[in-house]
Formats: C-alpha cells, structure tokens, sequence
C-alpha cells in the first residue's frame, strides 16, 4: 500500500456495520496504511473496519474520533479492494456487506500468543467410552489438525474433563503452540503422475498460461473419468514454482476430502482447507496465513475466493456448471463468475473444469472469450457407458411405484453377477409439477412458456413466471383422461420402500446430502459404497459429483423428464449435464456400464441428445433458443424477491415497482410479475418475485439502483436483488 497517513489525518474506514457509507475517523497514533484493519468506535461500541482512503472531512472536525486502534494483520492489498467494489458493484450489493464476506474469521485482532492445542497422542486409553470414542474419532478425522480444548469437547459432544481424561492417559497430546503457523510447504515435483498424450498437452497449455503471469481463463473439458484433475493439478504445481497461490474451488463439502488426499499424494503435503466444517482456531489461520504467504495452495468453497491472497496467480473451479457455485442468501454471487473478475483483477489464471460445462462457458469459448481444452477420452481401460431409454408410457406400473419392470430385471441381472446398480432421483426444484401419466402431457401456461405448479394448499396450479392461476383440472387438458394427472417426483426415503420390497435380499444404501448430520458420516458411507457393501445404492445429486464407485455398472434414472420441467429457463441444460455426470458413474473399471433412462417423453430433444452422446449438438440447439429467446447468456436477467411476514404488503411493494418502471424502460428493459415465489412462504415470511429482462449490452446495474431507489421498505419487509438468477425461488 502506498497511501500513508499520518497522526490526525482524516482516514474513510469502511465498516462492517449496516451503513451505506464510509466513515471519517482521524489517524492514530503511529499513522496507517490505506488497507489497514482497525477497530473504530461507533457509538459506544468498538467496530472492525478497514481504511478505504483518505477521509472526505464533510462533518463538524471537532466530532471525528480517532481509530481505537491497528490490527496486526497484513493490511488489505488494493486488488482486494478494486475487487470487492466491482463485486459488490456488479451484485448491488452494499459494501459493508462485501466487506463482512472478506473478513469472515474470527479473533483477526487477537495478538499473537501461545496457546494449548491438542491432537492425537500415542497412547491407548485404559477403556473405551462413548464419549471418549467420540473424541478419537474427532481427531482422526481431521487428519492431524489440532484444536482448541473448547473446539474439541463441542465437536465431540462432550465435556472437557473427556478430553482432561484422554491427555493425562497420553491418548490426546497437550501442546504449547504459536498461534497461526505457517501450512508445510507443498513440492511441485513431489507426486507427478505419467500422463497420457491427451492429458500431457492439456498440462502443458495450462502451465504456459500461467507462465505467462497474466490474466486467462480456460475451459478444460472432459468426459467424466478423463482424467481432468491430474491435468489442473499440473497447473497448480506449476503455479507454485512460480511463488504463488492457488486455489481450487469444490461444489460440495463431501468432495473435499477425497480430495484433500489427492492433493497430498502429488505434493506431499496437505493444502489449506476453506469450507463450513473448518474449526474457528484453523478458519482465522487461513484468514491470516493466506494473507501472509504462509499458505500456497487453499481448497475450498466458494467463500473461499474472498480471502486476502498475497499473490494468487491460479482459480480452479472444479465441476463449474454446478448450481451450488451460486449463494442464494445473504449476499447473492455466481462464485464462478466472481473468480473470472478476481483473476482479472489481479492477473491470474482460471481454469473451468467440467464434463458438461455451463451454457454460459461454453458460448465464452465458442467466442473466443475463453482458451478452450478437450480431453475425449476416459482415462486407463473405461469407456463410456451405453445409454439406453425406458419409455415409461409402454410400461405396466401403478400409480405410486416408480421403478419400471425393465428397470427391476436389469438391477437384478446386475446384482446377480456381484456388481452394483445406482438408482438416481433428479430431486431438483421443490414444487412438484403436474403431468398425465395417460400421454406424458405437462401443463403449460396459456401466457408464457412456464409449466404450472400444483400449489397443494391452493388447490390450484400456478405459473412461477407471470403468476397466472387456474383450478387444478380433474382431467388431462390434452388427452382428457380422467384420474391420471399425477405430481411428479418420488422423495428418496419412498423410493428405498420400494426397492427394499422389490429386491428383499439385496444390501440397499441411501445416499442424500440432507440424511447425514457430518461430512464425516457421508464419507464413511461413500467409502463402504466403494468397498462393496452395497449392492443397489439410491441417490440424489450427490451422486453425480465426483465419487468414483468401481463396482457400479448400472445407472438407472428414475425420473430423467422431471428437470425438463418447471419454470427454470435452464431446465434443459440442467438436465443434459446431470443425466451425462450420472452416467458417467457407470462403468469406471474394466466393466462397461449401461445407464438406463426412464422417461415419458423419449422424443424430447434433450433425452435424443443425452442418448446419442451429441454434446455439441446439443449446446449449438439450446444456444440458438436462447439467443432466439433474447436470455442468458445472450440477454440479461434480474430476479427481486420481495418478502414480509404479511402477503399483502409483499404485493403491494411489487405492484408498486412493476408501476414504476420508468428507469428500466429507459433502457429498454422489461419487467414481469408480480408472482408469488414457488416457494411462496420461508419461516413465516410470504415471498413475491418479479423478473427483469433486458438486452445483453444493456447497463443493467444502474437501472435496478435507480428503479429500487424508488421505494421505501416498511418495517419488516425486505427486498433481494439477484442479477442472473440461477433458480427462480
């Protein structure tokens, strides 16, 4: 940082508090960086803050206070800031807010101390308890980190005389230790693995870019089993011989692990790690050794890439087409389009790996806008799997069972032969949608392209796109069958049912991210998933995501039309990526894999699509729609949710905005709506959405800024912006 200030010069500090503007305070004593942390007073309290620059001296001189006082930490580095202004600008999100996303550690004021830390001992306790087992198992997780006492009894579920106990037994060991040491330094060449030709000059691309110490961004495509993370992890090696930092982003917590030990095995040690089941004492050692230089390479979530990185010269996004890079709360990002500005902010790579990626990177690439890099074949002996449909309209099944006679005899045949078979519900969306199990018919809207949605409560079925309502028909509007109209989408706990009754003797696992109280539990199921102690496995999305299960020969999806439905203008790629990931599970070894797919509408493109393996015909025909359809990623999308506990005043503020669209028509942008939510209602608060529609080239932000200034909130309503909705809930 250049900018200093000297004792009782006016500094702006941005704070972390709910204020829309910057705050003049006067230079302590011994003067400050631009950038420094500092606690500030406001009020009567003390509030952390960062100093933005020089103060703007608007306000009576005798009032402003000076700064409480400077934090030993490395001060925020101006790339961090232009970063957070541009983020915050580009979401619409209020710079306190994007503040508290980059300081998201706790005791960053803290001075440095020793402190008593434990970790696994030597010793064997003189008898094992419940509770004892519980801190064993705790620390062996974790693979070595250590703890503080509090961390470890709270993790554990016990008290801290257990962990007493364990110490004086020398089972636990009891350390002095510096706070915040520095991670081990990880070796590029420590673990390199032979690549194949596809694979070695995919590396070698990768590392010429980084190389080049410039700004990048590359699509790195592959078929499921290609062999995509030894080839990024070329890239990051190279990036740390280089002396800078990388970080490579995972959807899902359960990955990390599986992960993390790759990770270790090619550099010999284990990285940082950034995600929700981090302790406090490990999340404030990041914070600070990220920014010192102390750590080379984070694994993480998406928050992950507001951490203040000294040099960060490498973003991967693993599986980037995933719909869990988008935060739905709080403050609303596209964590891969975020790690694109934070590369080109402070002149990094970025490397977007997928099977199936995004319609968005794959139009980036197709422009030029991205590099582009395809490895098409799997790695070692496997082949794709053979695809095969089940149309489910020439099938003899019950109105509640879900799994078709052709499916039965083909997981049987597989489990006869000692092999496994996974059964996979697309459980994407939450309101069921209404189809005629007679002719495969779906209810549209008569106003807009949007299937309806049964609303239970209502009786009725909605459109989620213009808010059109009509009665829930006894019969079905195409066929006029009576009777068959039927909510579609088992839960998973009903689909075990089923198949613990149709195959009694087989060993059935469920696996769904919401039935596991620990990543740790999940990964324990996956690893006895892999071992073989399960012969039919039934999921969710988890599925789909990276787990390699080497006895799983047979895919079977029980409901593939189910995404094609509903109100998401990305229905259709959703569903093509996930049906490819989910097939992609089958036939990893040496044992082809058959995925079968049950579906009511065997004609639909997209199922044409995913059947023939025609990636590319498939984007070109889903990029002309859009682009016809004037959306993502040819056009511009803005979602609002307005919510309050009382339904009429969250329509009322939508009625008035839709009225007072003066500031979008003036940049031709359209409004729609207002709808209620599909989710009409989260802890009592009733929610109403409109949606924006504007041309590509349109400066959308500042239209939004100036139509949303227009009203004011009363007490307990809110009101979210969401540029390019992912999901329309």
């Amino acid at each position: 940082m250049s900018d200093f200030f000297h004792e009782g010069e006016l500094v702006a500090v941005l704070t972390t508090q709910p204020l829309d503007r910057l705050l003049d305070y006067r230079a302590p004593e011994g003067g400050c960086f631009a950038g420094a942390f500092v606690e500030v007073p406001l009020g009567p309290r003390r509030v952390p803050g960062v100093v933005w620059g020089p103060g703007k001296g608007d306000f009576d001189p005798s009032k402003i206070r000076p700064v409480t006082r400077v934090l030993d930490v490395p001060p925020m580095r101006e790339e961090m800031q232009t970063f957070l202004t541009r983020a915050g600008e580009y979401t619409l999100t209020p710079m306190t807010q994007m503040l508290r996303l980059a300081t998201r550690a706790p005791g960053l004021g803290d001075p440095p101390s020793m402190r008593r830390i434990y970790r696994l001992g030597q010793g064997e306790p003189d008898r094992m308890t419940d509770a004892r087992a519980r801190v064993l198992e705790v620390l062996r997780d974790y693979g070595g980190l250590a703890f503080t006492l509090g961390e470890l009894a709270e993790m554990a579920g016990v008290s801290a005389s257990v962990v007493k106990g364990l110490v004086k037994q020398g089972v636990v060991a009891e350390e002095d230790s510096p706070r915040d040491l520095p991670f081990p330094p990880l070796d590029p060449d420590y673990g390199g693995k032979d690549l194949t030709g596809a694979q070695a000059a995919g590396a070698a691309q990768l590392r010429a870019g980084v190389q080049s110490g410039g700004y990048g961004t590359t699509l790195l495509r592959g078929v499921t089993g290609s062999g995509k993370t030894e080839v990024y992890l070329e890239a990051v090696a190279e990036c740390l011989r280089q002396g800078r930092q990388a970080l490579v982003l995972l959807p899902e917590i359960a990955l990390t692990q599986e992960f993390v030990a790759r990770v270790e095995a090619r550099f010999g040690a284990r990285p940082a790690e950034w995600h929700s089941g981090v302790t406090m004492t490990e999340r404030r050692r990041i914070w600070k050794m990220v920014a010192q230089g102390g750590a080379e390479l984070v694994v993480g979530a998406r928050s992950a890439l507001f951490l203040p990185y000294r040099d960060l010269g490498l973003i991967v996004v693993d599986e980037e087409h995933d719909t869990s890079y988008k935060q739905e709360e709080g403050v609303l990002y596209n964590a891969r389009d975020m790690a694109v500005l934070r590369a080109s902010v402070c002149g990094a790579q970025v490397v977007l790996a997928s099977a199936t990626p995004s319609l968005e990177s794959w139009v980036n690439a197709e422009a030029g806008k991205y590099h582009k890099l395809v490895l098409e074949d799997r790695f070692g002996d496997s082949v794709l799997p053979e695809m095969r449909a089940i149309d489910m309209r020439a099938e003899t099944l019950p109105g509640d069972r879900w799994i078709s006679p052709t499916l039965q005899q083909a997981v049987r045949a597989r489990v006869a032969q000692g092999e496994q078979a996974l059964l996979f519900i697309n459980r994407r969306g939450y309101a069921p949608v209404t189809l005629c199990r007679a002719c495969g018919h779906q209810i549209a809207c008569d106003h807009c392209d949007a299937r309806m949605v049964e609303h239970r409560f209502l009786k009725r079925l909605v459109c989620h796109q213009c808010g059109e309502t009509k009665p829930m028909p006894e019969a079905c509007p195409s066929c006029g069958a009576e009777g068959r109209l039927a909510p579609v989408g088992p839960g998973v706990e009903r689909l075990t049912e089923e198949a613990q009754a149709l195959f009694p003797e087989a060993r059935i696992a469920t696996l769904s991210s919401d039935m596991f109280g620990s990543a740790r539990a999940l990964k324990d199921q996956i690893a006895a998933i892999a071992g073989g102690e399960a012969d039919i496995i039934i999921g969710t999305q988890l599925v789909a995501k990276g787990h390699n299960f080497p006895l799983l020969t047979l895919v079977g999806v029980i409901d593939a039309d189910l995404g094609l439905q509903g109100s998401d203008l990305r229905a259709a790629e959703r569903t093509f990526q996930l049906m490819r990931q989910v097939a992609g599970r089958a036939g990893r070894a040496e044992k082809r894999g058959v995925a079968m797919l049950q579906t009511f509408q065997p004609e639909h493109p997209v199922i044409r699509a995913i059947l023939a393996g025609e990636e590319e015909a498939f984007w070109q025909a889903e990029a002309a729609e859009r682009s016809q359809a004037g959306v993502p990623p040819f056009g511009r999308m803005a979602g609002i949710v307005i919510s309050s506990p009382d339904a009429q005043v969250a329509f009322d503020i939508g009625n008035h905005l839709a009225r007072a669209d003066g500031p979008l028509r003036q940049v031709g942008a359209q409004v729609f709506g207002p709808a209620p939510a599909p989710i009409a209602r989260i802890r009592g608060r009733h929610r109403v959405r409109l949606l924006v529609k504007a041309d590509k080239g349109v400066a959308l932000q500042g239209a939004l800024r100036a139509w949303v200034a227009q009203v004011r909130l009363p007490a307990q309503a809110r009101l979210a912006v969401d540029i390019d909705p992912q999901s329309f809930f």
